[in-house]
């Protein structure tokens, strides 16, 4: 009778397991958060569906702002389709040594890689919940970014697990969310926005991508304005985004006038929140 009595109930292990589980988050959070005190301001690349550019939009930004003399990272925790090297033309892979990853270069930008966790990069990721959220924890407790102007973060697309489990994860200043003029991407662009808020996280503003004859433009700007929000700006759809051997930021003056632009809007957003 005297051990059924000192023996736990059921309900008293599930609690201590859930209390222990905070405290393992709390210090992983708090382990993250010193890897990455050294970084300026960190910005989430987001959009409501995938196919709208966001990578795209992502490394040209991060390319951008390091053209510009700034210090740079990108992390790409897109978890379906982690595309990032391959958009840089990564000859440089990030380094595993004594627990310590060290994010491979490529244009002036420091960068870490889901696909690193690929045996090929034609290989599909299969990951749930729980494994994702680990493998993110674990590359942002290993990884040694120094000190960085901007960390460019590339999400997975959509409001499914993938995009929430990064936003709990890691603490961003704010979100840049890709839109195209195409009226059901901006439809899923306003779900997309409308989560970031629940987790009362900064929306930067929006960019409308592929803008031009053949899609139009437009629907980017009215959501901004419907949803209060900032209109980073366009970008037009050119031939260039075919070749992936350089971004094309780096190697066309009208490109690189639009990110100027969009640049120079996520600044004032940034400094118009704090």
């Amino acid at each position: 009778m005297a051990d059924e009595q000192s023996k736990p109930s059921p309900q008293a292990a599930q609690a201590k397991a859930r209390i222990e589980a905070v405290k393992r988050g709390f210090e992983q959070r708090r382990n993250i958060n010193q890897k990455l005190e050294n970084i300026g301001y960190k910005i989430g690349v987001y959009s409501g569906k995938g196919g709208v550019g966001k990578t795209s939009v992502a490394v040209n930004l991060a390319c951008y702002l390091a053209k510009q003399g700034h210090s740079v990272g990108i992390l790409d925790v897109d978890i379906d389709c982690p595309n990032v090297t391959k958009a840089m033309g990564m000859t440089e892979r990030a380094t595993i040594e004594d627990g310590t990853v060290t994010p491979g270069k490529q244009y002036g930008v420091k960068v870490v890689s889901m696909s690193y966790f690929q045996k090929s990069e034609d290989e599909a990721i299969i990951w749930r919940g729980p494994m994702i959220h680990n493998a993110i924890n674990q590359f942002l407790q290993m990884t040694e970014w120094g000190q960085l102007d901007y960390l460019i973060v590339d999400l997975p697309p959509g409001t499914s697990d993938g995009p929430l489990t990064v936003m709990q994860t890691i603490t961003l200043d704010g979100f840049v969310v890709v839109t195209t003029p195409h009226f059901l991407s901006a439809l899923d662009a306003k779900r997309s926005i409308n989560m970031i808020r629940k987790l009362n996280v900064n929306v930067l503003g929006i960019v409308e991508n592929f803008v031009g004859d053949i899609f139009g433009k437009g629907a980017g700007e009215t959501l901004a304005k419907e949803l209060q929000l900032s209109f980073l700006g366009g970008i037009e759809l050119r031939s260039e985004y075919r070749m992936v051997d350089i971004p094309p930021v780096l190697r066309v003056d009208e490109i690189e006038k639009e990110y100027e632009a969009i640049v120079a809007s996520i600044n004032a957003a940034i400094a118009s929140k704090n």
